[in-house]
């Protein structure tokens, strides 16, 4: 195990002795993009700011949201859209929540079973495709207000194909994907690696598409916990963000994607080979040095700070796509949902302590169907200007 090269914090970093808590139980789902938590973990980052992290695998989005509201886990690695959804209280109790750090951007895919993918290569549209099964389509994503919803309900409509009236959406735990596509309960599904890999390496699907290419550098998952956990423990919020950047730059250093691979293969964490999780980590992606070898948007989780700061205004975006596909009526006030659950402030402290660059604001994002959103971008009316929507 290489041993880790800390950032280093300032001098205004906060006693240990003044943390409210020292010991965090961070909830994960067993996916390649947890590999901040492990890394944390298994090269305790955490002791030099206070904090003994104690990980606890669980089997299903809606597992890590019922445990982050009952207490069960003081943090998780978390779907962008569950906080959001929780928030709202679309399909959980009506819950403040708080987005302490983006994780990582990319890394998730759409994979089709082998039939479906053979008559898209065939007929070139998704529509004709669909088409050859002679029944409605059978996709999956992972949880209804969720990340992988929301690319593959985008890159659906960017084909022509209407989420909520052409195919049928089920929500499986991701281990749970390649399973159900074997077994032909599934025509496609959209996931976070390294399930996707190991689909192809089944034989029983293949990736036709990434989320990359719906969104390039998307948000995906963030450090999430309850609002009144950072109320009470504000220093150890702000401790814990400043272990997981630790832990992100560490990923970005040569050979510890490929050591992270290793990690993550075992049972404890997502328990498959561990060249199929390297394929799509990123392994042989050095992004201090700019060398990128995969030809999917690559996996990032820190280059230098750009990939983890709480936007809101991408937050804001996934309120708008709530709206689009019928889970909440339209809101006038998504810009302050958004700037209350995004914990910039701490964020800006524990990233000057680190002395991380936090970038700028002015960002415009061009996602697959031409639509620009960015900071100051108006979501009244946003949704409606969908041909394709509730």
């Amino acid at each position: 195990m290489n041993t880790p090269a800390p950032i280093a914090a300032s001098s205004a970093s906060s006693p240990l002795a003044r943390l409210e808590k020292t010991h965090l139980r961070l909830g994960f789902v067993a996916l390649s993009d947890a590999a901040p938590l492990v890394a944390a973990k298994l090269l305790e980052f955490g002791h030099a700011h206070g904090l003994t992290l104690e990980l606890c695998r669980q089997p299903s989005w809606a597992a890590v949201r019922d445990k982050l509201l009952s207490g069960d886990l003081d943090a998780a690695h978390a779907l962008y859209g569950l906080v959001y959804g929780v928030q709202l209280g679309v399909g959980a109790p009506r819950t403040e929540m708080a987005v302490l750090m983006v994780l990582n951007r990319n890394g998730q895919a759409i994979t089709l079973s082998n039939r479906l993918a053979d008559a898209l290569a065939e007929h070139r549209t998704l529509r004709k495709a669909l088409a050859t099964l002679g029944r409605k389509p059978v996709f999956a994503q992972t949880f209804p207000t969720g990340t992988h919803a929301m690319w593959l309900y985008y890159w659906l409509a960017s084909q022509g194909v209407d989420p909520l009236r052409d195919i049928e959406s089920v929500a499986i735990p991701p281990p749970q994907m390649v399973a159900a596509l074997a077994d032909d309960k599934l025509d496609g599904l959209c996931v976070g690696e390294p399930w996707n890999a190991l689909a192809e390496a089944q034989r029983v699907g293949r990736t036709v598409a990434y989320t990359g290419d719906v969104w390039p550098d998307h948000p995906e998952k963030v450090l999430a916990c309850r609002r009144d956990f950072v109320d009470a423990h504000p220093n150890t919020s702000r401790a814990l963000v400043q272990t997981m950047l630790e832990a992100c730059r560490w990923l970005d250093g040569a050979g510890h994607r490929e050591e992270i691979a290793r990690w993550l293969a075992r049972p404890d964490y997502i328990g498959i080979d561990e060249t199929l999780i390297a394929a799509r980590l990123g392994a042989n992606t050095d992004t201090n040095s700019g060398t990128v070898t995969p030809t999917s948007p690559p996996l990032r989780f820190f280059d230098d700070g750009a990939v983890n700061y709480p936007h809101p205004f991408e937050g804001e975006w996934f309120l708008t796509q709530f709206e689009r596909w019928g889970m909440i009526d339209a809101r006038a006030d998504y810009a302050q949902i958004a700037a209350r659950i995004n914990q910039t402030q701490l964020y800006r402290e524990a990233a000057t302590r680190m002395n991380v660059a936090v970038p700028g604001e002015n960002l415009t994002r061009v996602l697959i169907d031409g639509e620009v959103w960015g900071r100051g971008a108006a979501s009244a009316g946003y949704a409606r200007r969908f041909s394709i929507r509730r």
